[in-house]
């Protein structure tokens, strides 16, 4: 990929908050200039595999002992998937450049498209539906507290003149890289999209926004109860049976 502005060490510095954790038995995928230290369990060959691409200021291990045991006991694999700069992981974190991190963890996988779920979180969901666009046989997508329009979260963060450009230059370097509304119309499979309707971060409007672009078949749940960093939490018998009921169709191969 090109260099972009949207990899400007500004932009990496003011929009990621990376955390570094050792843990045991990582799973190395090998990006070429950096490795991303990712963890796979894969307890049944014979069901899909969970590609999980957690929120900013979180890393693979916050994950372990939730999700390694609800996923499992639904009979899914789990592969969690780091981003540069984070955990035991290689590099800087930037906006562009994972985009093409994503196709490589997919392809590290190494199973078919249909035997695939991608889950996003918040940040995360930038790099599923870019996983969705380039992959648009995978089976499900699942999209909780996602970005639907990326500039907006950005212009939060960083004022185009800090970075020596103006704001239609960042508006189309934005609408090159992550136009959400045109990858998912590609999409083949079936969307779940989760949202917290007082999200004080990322506004449920975008949840929606991804829901419409999402072509069928698709489902979306606004919870009432929950912010952007706990709606799992408080809402956690729900949230995992939506999770559940989503995947279970998904189970045979149909979508």
């Amino acid at each position: 990929m090109n260099p972009s502005i949207l990899d400007h060490p500004l932009v990496s510095e003011r929009y990621f908050y990376p955390r570094n954790e050792a843990f045991e038995n990582p799973f190395w995928v090998d990006c070429g200039d950096v490795k991303l230290s990712c963890y796979y369990r894969q307890e049944y060959p014979e069901s899909k595999t969970i590609i999980f691409f957690h929120g900013n200021g979180e890393i693979v291990a916050d994950y372990f002992d939730l999700f390694l045991s609800v996923f499992e006991q639904m009979g899914y694999n789990l592969f969690l998937a780091e981003y540069r700069g984070y955990s035991m992981s290689t590099g800087v974190p930037g906006l562009k450049t994972m985009l093409a991190d994503v196709e490589t963890i997919i392809k590290a996988v190494n199973l078919p498209p249909e035997k695939l779920v991608l889950f996003g979180r918040s940040i995360g969901s930038l790099y599923v539906v870019h996983g969705v666009h380039l992959f648009p046989d995978i089976a499900g997508l699942i999209i909780e507290s996602g970005i639907a329009v990326l500039l907006e979260r950005l212009l939060v963060r960083v004022h185009p003149q800090e970075i020596g450009i103006t704001l239609e230059q960042m508006e189309k370097a934005v609408n090159e890289d992550f136009n959400h509304q045109e990858k998912l119309a590609g999409y083949k499979g079936s969307t779940l999209v989760l949202h917290a309707k007082h999200d004080s971060l990322v506004h449920y409007a975008h949840g929606q926004k991804l829901y419409d672009w999402a072509p069928e078949p698709k489902t979306i749940k606004i919870f009432e109860k929950g912010d952007h960093n706990d709606i799992m939490a408080v809402n956690a018998e729900e949230y995992f049976r939506l999770i559940y009921q989503f995947l279970t169709p998904l189970r045979g191969g149909a979508k």
